[in-house]
């Protein structure tokens, strides 16, 4: 069984799919593994690390992909970067499906089986696989230090000779993984912090934070979740309302994080540029739904812009990212426990449960076809 561990093609995505330890845990499964060279130096894990844990460093992702049985990498590759990969062979990464049928397709005819990890089911025996979770819990993390960076005060309230300095305030919009951390986190910089989100069940988990919950509690509300445990789309009175309710609420704001995402749909729009010109010069909005269009109007991609009231909109792109080291560390372990159930370690060879609800639920391509019935052709799925 060999295990292909592949460099990612983009400058801009930092973290890889292995650490030296879940290496040593692939070889522990009867694998040899392949490491492209140089695929860890921007985590912090230099070619020698991956020797020293046991796999074979190779020139290339090429190298590495040859004759792979599992193909480990962070986005979803190219069909053309599966050359050389054994027919049936597992790709396993962050897809990013919705939207790429063109490029599903590509893959699926190169005859591997794609996995997307983010579509991992959110039930108990699947939480040490959640990359959605391990990912969005530093994203969350990361928001907050870098509004600290860009915001031009201290965070907590002090008590000078000089005089008092008053504690920051910060509001954060979405009390998903990445909100809840972001809560936490502006609680231990010393920050007053308030947060909203259209699930219910956050306000225990806000309120548990030492967060004061900011909403409109109609009926609408009590039924804003998805069995799956995601926030439901809101219907356009709605958001009406809780608009009303947040603008005045941001306008003595010094720092907006916002983490409003639905998979597969653009990011809802949660401030406006007439909210952002309420807020005080010097102020800061994080906006982490970026990438997906943002939630913050007036947001750039990959960019910080300053509004004409001297407020500045933050949208890098990649935020777990920003933390490669640690983001890479808990994404290896998050792709090792789902291998692991691949694997039977009596035979140490593949064994894949083909009707398991893990691997139904993330399989995307199989067998030259896309098989996934949120993505396949209507002609697949109804056959």
């Amino acid at each position: 069984m060999r295990i292909a561990i592949v460099k990612e093609s983009s400058a801009s995505e930092p973290r890889v799919a292995a650490s030296a330890d879940t290496v040593r845990r692939y070889l522990g499964l009867g694998a040899e593994v392949f490491v492209a060279s140089g695929a860890g130096l921007a985590s912090g894990i230099g070619d020698g690390e991956y020797e020293g844990a046991g796999a074979k460093v190779v020139a290339d992702n090429a190298a590495a992909v040859a004759g792979a049985d599992i193909v480990l990498g962070v986005r979803r590759p190219a069909a053309a970067a599966l050359a050389g990969a054994n027919r049936g062979a597992l790709v396993i990464a962050i897809a990013d499906p919705h939207g790429q049928e063109a490029a599903l397709g590509e893959i699926a005819g190169t005859g591997v089986s794609l996995f997307a990890m983010e579509l991992m089911p959110r039930i108990t025996r699947a939480q040490v696989m959640d990359v959605l979770s391990s990912q969005a819990n530093l994203a969350g993390y990361r928001a907050v230090v870098d509004a600290a960076a860009e915001f031009g005060r201290a965070f907590p309230m002090m008590m000078t000779a000089a005089g008092t300095v008053p504690a920051a305030r910060v509001f954060v919009m979405g009390a998903g993984v990445a909100g809840l951390q972001a809560i936490a986190t502006a609680r231990r910089l010393g920050a007053v912090v308030s947060a909203t989100d259209v699930r219910p069940a956050s306000k225990e988990q806000v309120e548990s934070l030492g967060a004061k919950f900011i909403a409109v509690e109609d009926e609408e509300f009590k039924q804003a979740e998805t069995a799956g445990g995601y926030a439901k789309a809101m219907s356009a009175e709605y958001q009406a309302k809780q608009a009303a309710l947040t603008a005045s609420h941001i306008a003595k704001q010094d720092i907006v994080i916002t983490t409003a995402l639905i998979p597969g749909r653009a990011a809802p729009k949660l401030v406006s540029a007439d909210m952002v010109a309420s807020m005080k010069p010097g102020s800061v909005l994080i906006d982490l739904a970026v990438e997906r269009g943002g939630n913050v109007e007036g947001a750039v991609a990959g960019d910080v812009v300053t509004t004409a009231n001297g407020v500045k909109i933050v949208g890098h792109l990649n935020v777990p990212g920003r933390l490669a080291a640690t983001a890479s560390q808990l994404y290896a372990k998050n792709l090792y426990a789902f291998v692991e159930t691949l694997v039977d370690k009596g035979t140490k060879s593949l064994a894949v449960k083909w009707d398991d609800e893990l691997v139904k639920a993330t399989l995307l391509t199989r067998d030259g076809a896309v098989v996934h019935p949120s993505f396949a052709p209507a002609a697949v799925t109804a056959a």
